[in-house]
């Protein structure tokens, strides 16, 4: 874990390094899930090819041994979807005054099993306020940044691994020596804040909406693992 956080943070730094010679107020990414995606983007190029070729790893498995990669993969990033979408859609109905203080605690765990499917483990009530517990929202920091850049992290890695020419599953691909990968990342990176987001996100991946079905496509053989176990089974919860 210590080793993507490290990839990640470098990315982080790698955007500030390319944009620092913009002006003041546009030194800053292009939105703010773009700071937090190309940290997770770098990430991503994480594979076992890449590293067996920095040499940590010897001659790895075929990507159809790669369940439990997946499976570790999406525990991190889709199991996480539904909670980074609710902390701000929570907080902004209160902000909106369509949560009242009477219903704080109420209204984020109705909120928790409609999206996430899980209760507090014990009984609670107003007199508690757990939302507080999630550092974000008593510091006033916006998360939404974090559920988009789940999102914009695939689509830019599917753009990317397309630019390097790689073939074959998208879990599998690595960035890492691509210099038209790198060519391409670094026109995005030094725009920092300085043009609309859509060119930006244009100038990496062609195109100027957000596009989640690089998720799909990065988890096709798990969805395919999953469909085949849960066969027969009842999925979801009321």
């Amino acid at each position: 874990m210590n080793f993507n956080t490290v990839h990640h943070e470098l990315g982080h730094t790698y955007y500030q390094l390319a944009y620092r010679e913009q002006p003041f107020l546009f030194m800053n990414s292009a939105n703010d899930a773009f700071h937090e995606a190309i940290g997770d983007t770098i990430a991503l190029s994480i594979t076992p090819a890449y590293l067996q070729q920095i040499g940590l790893a010897e001659a790895g498995t075929p990507a159809t041994d790669d369940t439990g990669l997946l499976l570790r993969q999406a525990l991190d990033k889709i199991a996480f979807l539904p909670f980074g979408l609710l902390i701000d859609q929570w907080r902004w109905r209160v902000f909106s005054g369509d949560i009242t203080p009477e219903h704080y605690n109420a209204s984020w765990w109705d909120l928790r099993r409609r999206y996430q499917g899980v209760d507090a483990p014990v009984a609670r009530s107003e007199q508690d306020f757990d939302p507080g517990a999630k550092y974000h929202v008593p510091a006033n920091y916006p998360y939404t940044r974090y559920f988009l850049a789940r999102i914009l992290q695939f689509q830019f890695h599917r753009a990317l691994c397309d630019a390097a020419g790689q073939a074959g599953p998208l879990h599998r691909c690595s960035i890492y020596g691509s210099t038209a990968a790198g060519e391409r990342l670094r026109r995005t990176l030094t725009m920092g804040a300085s043009r609309p987001w859509p060119e930006a996100l244009e100038a990496l991946t062609g195109a100027r909406q957000m596009d989640a079905t690089a998720i799909v496509d990065y988890f096709a053989p798990l969805k395919q693992w999953l469909d085949e176990q849960n066969r027969g089974h009842a999925v979801g919860w009321e």
